[in-house]
């Protein structure tokens, strides 16, 4: 182990930071980096990164890069070829939190009781609405179980080689985590908060408000580390690293040739309900945080480079995938590969003199390649079918998909 530290040593400091997305997201950075290692020759991000930093799905990807896993494990786990070791399966992430819901169901009788009386007492200041306010903490605070995410990542963690203690790592991994009570980053992997177990550490940071409940360490609830900042590559760099790969799934689509794509009846957002602009929000303001984080690296870190690397804004596959179905994780993680490998086509001019610097040159033999393939490169031929419960999974998605699709079909003839 000492020998290969120094070898690293040797080497310019490389850094990895990796944004969230949730489950599209973390597919779309698997796919992503493969493209990346393949095309690049000086990079493996399993052994020649020196710094790994994680936010919410990011945390879940470099904590699994900085165990040992290799990006072809990751792209075979999407496909479940690794069936007794790591399948990267949506089951994981989206277990109902049927306890959360059941305990806060079980409050609802002592909030109304509480809300009539509090109104019984001072029926002048204030409106029967107004006392019957406080049952909206009957309400879930999260609609999905993290505990499974939890338990996966120890599973991978414990099996020979690896570990899910920070303090054991032969690199350094960050998982950035905010404070629910306090508003603060906190990252564990630091000295102070390097004994809380990776698999906790990762739960936390994936716990986005609304979709799963914060994660409970030492007294002190965690929720998201998105909420405070996107990448969080200002931690990878304030530890000397020379560059930074960073990779954010999370843009706001433009859905000014949408139409034209057609993948929209009218490009407009707001055919398609709540969720999609909610979703919208979410990725502009995430995004718009990001672009001045990334524009304040250079003034603050001379010397130091980063490559980002994230989807276009018109890049409708990202944002409309239905990614419950195995047959479009599949494609986002093609899609991740395919569109990195045309950027660094595009951005040769840009990207190219940065990793030069580091050491890390351009493969053109796979970068000219028209026939190069993700899952050729990895071994893969035709995917496995999937396991008995995920097709299951796979049919009832896909019903309910076909169903709202007619009912919005129907919703917007009838608004024409």
């Amino acid at each position: 182990m000492s020998g290969q530290s120094t070898s690293r040593d040797d080497k310019p400091r490389i850094g990895l930071a990796l944004a969230g997305g949730g489950l599209e997201g973390a597919v779309y950075e698997i796919g992503a980096l493969r493209a990346l290692e393949e095309s690049l020759d000086g990079i493996d991000f399993s052994r020649d990164v020196h710094v790994y930093v994680g936010v919410s799905a990011g945390a879940f990807i470099a904590s699994c890069l900085a165990n040992g896993l290799s990006t072809t494990q990751l792209v075979r786990a999407i496909v479940k070829l690794e069936r007794t070791q790591h399948p990267f399966v949506p089951e994981i992430f989206f277990k109902p939190a049927l306890k959360e819901m059941v305990r806060r169901g079980l409050m609802t009788p002592r909030l109304l009781v509480e809300g009539m009386l509090d109104y019984l007492r001072n029926p002048q200041d204030q409106t029967l609405f107004e006392s019957m306010a406080r049952l909206s903490r009957a309400l879930p605070v999260g609609l999905f179980d993290n505990e499974p995410i939890r338990a996966y990542l120890k599973n991978i963690f414990s099996m020979k080689g690896r570990t899910d203690d920070f303090r054991e790592l032969e690199r350094s991994l960050i998982v950035v985590a905010a404070d629910l009570d306090s508003g603060e980053a906190v990252r564990f992997g630091e000295p102070g908060h390097d004994d809380v177990p990776i698999s906790k550490a990762v739960q936390a940071s994936t716990a986005l408000p609304g979709l799963y409940p914060p994660v409970l360490i030492d007294d002190r609830h965690y929720v998201d580390g998105v909420l405070l900042k996107t990448l969080h590559a200002s931690v990878a760099l304030n530890s000397g690293t020379e560059l930074v790969f960073c990779l954010n799934p999370i843009v706001p689509v433009d859905t000014e040739d949408a139409v034209a794509a057609g993948v929209m009846r009218r490009g407009k957002l707001i055919d398609r309900g709540l969720l999609t602009v909610l979703s919208q929000t979410f990725r502009t303001m995430v995004h718009s945080r990001l672009s001045v984080g990334m524009a304040s690296y250079t003034p603050r870190y001379p010397g130091q480079e980063v490559v980002l690397i994230e989807p276009p804004r018109d890049d409708y596959r990202m944002f409309f995938t239905n990614i419950f179905r195995f047959s479009s994780r599949k494609a986002v993680a093609e899609h991740a590969y395919n569109g990195t490998r045309k950027q660094l086509v595009e951005r040769r001019e840009e990207i190219e003199p940065v990793l030069e610097r580091s050491g890390i040159r351009y493969r053109d033999e796979m970068l000219q390649d028209p026939d190069r393939d993700l899952w050729k490169g990895v071994g893969i031929g035709e995917p496995e079918p999937t396991a008995p419960v995920g097709e299951e999974l796979d049919d009832a998605l896909t019903r309910l998909e076909f169903l709202l699709e007619r009912l919005e079909s129907a919703e917007l003839v009838s608004n024409r």
